[in-house]
């Protein structure tokens, strides 16, 4: 009996099989054996039609590299087999078990199948072939849906973490910054209320990031709100605020040209910020870092250099990534900072239609380039 056939004909006792090792790595209490069992018969049919359906020389090397596009059959595998790697990711198979259950499913077939003693059969190697592309790219469906859910659950959590945090924390530092004004505290209990109210702003700023990354990778926009502008008196301000808050540090500003455009001002002052704050955290504490802002054709551009060691070259790659951050002992990661600051000034640059990049050398310094279309 040809494989497939043999697969179809002995449902059972290849589900008998799957159900026993379900419950043998079940996480938490019992459960029944429809939640054991799952999609495995539609698994098993699936993969039984697309070993009998024909296959060219692309749709298998297509489907060896788990791209599954060989055909109506093939497509319908992948469908049951996105469906099945959700619902055990939602009864806690982490992601080794889901595999662990494929590895069993292939070795049940085959150790049953040689056990039925079938006759010898001049396609039995080419059977056992496609059942194995077949279960290959099964499983290459699961993980990636699996892995797919588990990250969009992730980014939700963090995503109603960060909104519920919101408004307590806005409370504490508006609590802060009353007791912290003059006349209301002793001077000691007023500086420590100062110190509360600055912690707890870097606290909202981290949330804030957050929330914009976590929108992202749940696949929403970056929400603007766009309205005429001036960059040159807005640049000038983060300028203000820099060197208020970076006393030690130079920083030196030329904007250039006729600098209005139309611009979401809170998104771009991030963008500004964040460029700013990066280079000051990793320039050279002897040289200035520097802003300008000219006209480049129809667009508006806006470069941020600052000295010190340039970007090693194997970060650069991966310098705009959430969550990634080029630190080293003399320069330690700054308090309040996700590493999300490069990630949400790309993405609003990106927002807006415009381009973000960024060239580092011993020569030229650090220098990152934003052009932004009016």
């Amino acid at each position: 009996m040809r494989l497939a056939d043999f697969i179809l004909a002995n449902l059972e006792p290849i589900l008998v099989d799957w159900e026993a090792f379900a419950h043998s790595v079940w996480p938490g209490g019992k459960t029944d054996p429809a939640t054991l069992r799952d999609h495995a018969a539609q698994i098993l049919r699936a993969t039984a039609r697309d070993m009998e359906s024909a296959q060219t020389a692309t749709q298998q090397s297509d489907k060896s590299k788990g791209e599954g596009d060989a055909g109506k059959l093939s497509l319908r595998m992948d469908d049951v087999s996105d469906v099945h790697a959700v619902d055990r990711a939602r009864s806690g198979f982490d992601l080794p078990l889901v595999v662990a259950e494929y590895r069993a499913l292939r070795a049940s077939v085959i150790r049953l199948w040689r056990e039925s003693a079938p006759y010898p059969h001049q396609h039995d190697l080419q059977d056992v072939i496609r059942f194995n592309e077949s279960i290959d790219q099964s499983l290459t469906e699961a993980i990636r849906s699996y892995t797919q859910h588990v990250d969009q659950s992730r980014q939700m959590f963090l995503a109603i973490l960060g909104h519920d945090l919101r408004n307590p924390l806005t409370a504490v530092i508006m609590l802060a910054n009353a007791l912290s004004r003059p006349g209301q505290l002793d001077a000691e209990s007023s500086a420590m209320a100062g110190e509360i109210s600055t912690n707890a702003t870097a606290m909202a700023r981290m949330i804030s990031d957050l929330l914009d990354f976590t929108s992202a990778g749940l696949g929403a926009e970056m929400p603007l709100s766009p309205a005429p502008m001036n960059l040159q008196s807005l640049c000038q301000e983060v300028v203000d605020e820099m060197r208020a808050a970076h006393p030690a540090c130079t920083v030196h500003y030329q904007p250039h040209g006729d600098l209005a455009g139309n611009w979401d001002a809170a998104r771009l002052r991030q963008v500004v910020s964040n460029l700013l704050g990066n280079a000051i955290q990793h320039g050279s504490p002897t040289e200035p870092v520097d802003l300008a802002v000219d006209v480049e054709g129809s667009n508006v551009r806006l470069t941020v250099r600052n000295g010190g060691p340039p970007i090693p070259r194997d970060s650069l790659p991966t310098l705009f990534e959430p969550l990634v951050r080029v630190v080293s002992p003399e320069k330690p990661r700054r308090p309040g900072s996700l590493g999300l600051g490069l990630y949400i000034a790309r993405e609003v640059v990106t927002a807006h239609g415009g381009t973000l990049h960024v060239k580092s050398s011993v020569e030229t310094g650090t220098v990152f380039t934003v052009r932004l279309p009016r």
